[in-house]
């Protein structure tokens, strides 16, 4: 597992960064990104679709020791959008995501 840490910053002003261990990061992101489309209406962000998809993309070790799957992927999620990975479909209620 890779050193050191990440700041996961907020599209949401006033919002304090959340400093994770990188290995806990990338491995996230990389199931994010592996699940989001790029077009149409995107994957609902709440679902259970998503959070199972997300953590289906994970190892087992992975999974063992991230802790709390659904608070780290909201975190990764958001700082994913802060750095344009990923996006929010405008006007979507519940809130869906693309993959940039």
């Amino acid at each position: 597992m890779s050193e050191g840490k990440v700041a996961c910053r907020s599209p949401n002003p006033g919002k304090k960064p959340k400093r994770i261990d990188r290995w806990k990061f990338d491995a996230v992101r990389r199931a994010i990104l592996e699940v989001l489309p790029t077009e149409g209406e995107g994957i609902v962000f709440m679902s259970e679709e998503f959070h199972d998809a997300v953590a289906a993309g994970l190892t087992p070790e992975e999974r063992e020791y991230l802790g709390s799957a659904g608070w780290y992927t909201t975190t990764v999620k958001l700082e994913l959008e802060v750095r344009g990975e990923i996006r929010r479909v405008p006007g979507s209620k519940p809130q869906r995501l693309l993959c940039n």
